[in-house]
This record gives C-alpha cells, structure tokens and sequence, in this order.
C-alpha cells in the first residue's frame, strides 16, 4: 500500500513540473509533508528527494534574473557641467568692447602671473589699472604718442628727442613687464619698456597737454614722444601704489593690427564659452 501512495505522489510530482514557481513551491512543500507520514525507507526517501526539491525551487525564486545586468539596466547620464570663465570686475567704470574683452581674457587665462596689470585703450586714449585679482583700482584719460601705429623704430630707446621724427612718435603696442623706477631727471615714473625710453608718468605741466588731458574726445591725445602721459593724481593714487614693491605687466592694445597678432595666446573668452556649450554630435 506505501508503494501505492509513493506513486501518486510522484504522479502529483509531474504535474508539478507545469505549475507556477510560487505553486510548484507550495505543492513540493505539501507533498513532503505527507511523504513523512508514511512508513518504510523508500517513502523517507521520497520525502528527502521532494524537499531537495523544494529547496532548489526557492533559490531559483530568489536568484537575481540572468538578463538583469547591468549592461540592461538604464542609465540616466548626468548633465554636463560647463565651467564658467572668469571676468574681470570693472566696478561699473565704461569700457570699450576691446578693453572689456582683453580684460577678461587676462584674467580667465591668468596671463598676468598674479601680478597687478594696466589696460591701455590707445584708440580710446585711456587707462585702466587692475590688482592682481582682477579688480579695477582706477581709471583714467591718457596722452599718447603723436603718430599712430603698433610698432616701435629699432632703437628708438637710444636717440635723442629733437632727433625722432613725428611719424615714429608711436606708442606701441604689447605686453610688457612693468616696474617702477626714475628717469634721466631722477623723477619716479613706471618703466614699461626700459630699452626702448617707453614709460608711463605723470602728465608733463605745460599748458597744452593738460588742456588735451582734460577734453572729454580722445581725438586730440595724440602729442608725446611716445610715452603714456596720465594725471597727476591718478599715477600718484593709482598707479604708484599698484607697483610699489612689485612688478607688473602693462597691456597696450593695438589700433592698426589685431589682439591675436600682438597677443599670440590671446582668445575671445565669450566665443570660447559658446563653444562649449555646443553639443557633441552623436554620428561617427
């Protein structure tokens, strides 16, 4: 009669096989039970191969799916964060578009080295002194050299005055490492190209440079040798105290040539930054 109930329970066993997981593993689970309450060895040993069973049912309930890697799993990307150039602070004084532009540049690229730095906008006839942080510190209208263009005569820096004719009276333009110190007449004024007699100082007292410095068109400041003329108290406010214990770097901006090609490392910031926010296309 054991032999008998051990059929049916195996019978029970193969439809099993076509059930649900969750059913299958109620149904092993009821089936081991009765097996244990029959008597002989070959019952007990049903009863052990139906709980095998069951056991092995669970874990294959319980095991992670094989399809749920993560190569299937959706990846939600984070969008990428564009890094926003530095700019320099004009304290609200109006600038022109090539002034604002170089300035930002020198400060986004650190071209400056940490060290405090003069804008000069010849074609705007004015200056602009910045500490090292990118700051302005003051601004101001400049005299400039009589003739206009970018270049220097070779050896300008060695001949006398009365010997310069008035088309190579240029201030001319580039990046110079700037210091303070005093001219042939012992007079303190900021060195910004020693070789080549180039400094910017206090405006020379005669009457008709002062009255040029203080007209409010830029047209008519266009009568030194080639040196930077700037008021009085603007170089001893400003100007002194920016450079005193330290050098620094006087940017004077072209009016015949491009930035790029006195500025080599020279970049648009604001075309930069467009740039980077331009999508990467997905084509190959």
């Amino acid at each position: 009669m054991a032999w008998k109930r051990v059929y049916v329970i195996f019978f029970l066993e193969e439809r099993m096989m076509t059930a649900t997981k969750g059913t299958r593993a109620r149904a092993y689970f009821f089936t081991a039970l009765q097996c244990t309450k029959f008597p002989g060895s070959l019952c007990k040993l049903s009863a052990i191969m139906v709980t095998i069973l069951l056991s092995l049912l669970v874990v294959s309930c319980t095991s992670v799916p094989v399809n749920d890697t993560p190569t299937n799993r959706i990846i939600h990307a984070q969008p990428e964060i564009v890094p926003q150039p530095k700019r320099a602070n004009f304290e609200g004084e109006s600038r022109s578009w090539d002034t604002q532009n170089m300035a930002d540049w020198i400060v986004d690229s650190g071209d400056n080295d940490g060290l405090p730095f003069v804008i000069i906008d010849k074609i705007d006839a004015r200056a602009f002194v910045f500490g090292a942080d990118g700051r302005l510190r003051g601004a101001a209208p400049v005299l400039l050299g009589l003739a206009k263009g970018d270049n220097s005569v070779p050896g300008i820096g060695t001949r006398k005055l009365a010997n310069i004719r008035p088309e190579e009276r240029t201030t001319p333009a580039g990046r110079f490492v700037a210091a303070l110190g005093l001219n042939a007449k012992g007079k303190d004024v900021l060195w910004v190209d020693y070789s080549g007699a180039l400094s910017l100082h206090r405006v020379i007292p005669v009457k008709v440079r002062l009255e040029r410095l203080a007209t409010p068109t830029p047209l008519d400041n266009r009568i030194s040798y080639g040196c930077i003329n700037v008021p009085t108290k603007f170089y001893e406010n400003i100007v002194s105290p920016a450079f005193t214990g330290t050098k620094g770097i006087v940017y004077i901006l072209p009016e015949a040539r491009s930035k790029k090609e006195i500025f080599l490392s020279y970049y648009d910031v604001d075309s930069r930054m467009q740039q980077s926010w331009q999508p990467v296309s997905a084509s190959k």
